[in-house]
């Protein structure tokens, strides 16, 4: 069974709407991108991506083409989805984990999941997402950016 990896990190400015798996979480920052930032979003379709030998998020998603801009994440996954099925791919899981020292991310990770198990037609006990802090470490822990991973399993 194919296994894919996903990872992606976005620096936290003011200004910006924070969006993690689909959802708005009331913050007084918000990711940056070229997009809407969603780094959950971004790690899980690099993980379908990758597990599927089908490249990666930049391949299909250029940072550098003016289509993209502000493009909504849950867009990208369904588009990036439909390439996945096209190809007779199956998911078996999604396992992820969001770090972030601030704001609590385990309030919205029932509400994540029902977006995400739609925009993939899969079922929520499919998705598994977790919230880490980073203790105070590095970017993360000073509450600069947010990353998040995702693995993949397909059929």
């Amino acid at each position: 069974m194919p296994i894919g990896h996903g990872y992606d990190i976005h620096k936290l400015v003011p200004g910006r709407k924070l969006i993690l798996g689909g959802v708005e979480i009331p913050y007084n920052k918000g990711l940056l991108g070229h997009t809407d930032a969603d780094v959950l979003v971004h790690a899980i379709i690099d993980a379908l991506l990758g597990a599927a030998g089908l490249g990666d998020i930049g391949k299909h998603f250029p940072d550098n083409d003016p289509k993209w801009k502000d493009a909504n994440s849950l867009d990208l996954l369904e588009l990036a989805y439909q390439s996945f099925k096209n190809q007779s791919h199956k998911i078996i899981n999604i396992d992820s984990t969001i770090v972030a020292e601030e704001p609590k991310i385990s309030p919205y990770i029932s509400n994540m999941k029902e977006v995400l198990s739609r925009a993939m037609e899969i079922k929520e006990n499919q998705i598994n997402i977790k919230a880490k802090t980073n203790e105070g470490l590095d970017s993360i822990g000073q509450k600069n950016a947010i990353c998040a991973w995702a693995v993949a399993l397909i059929d």
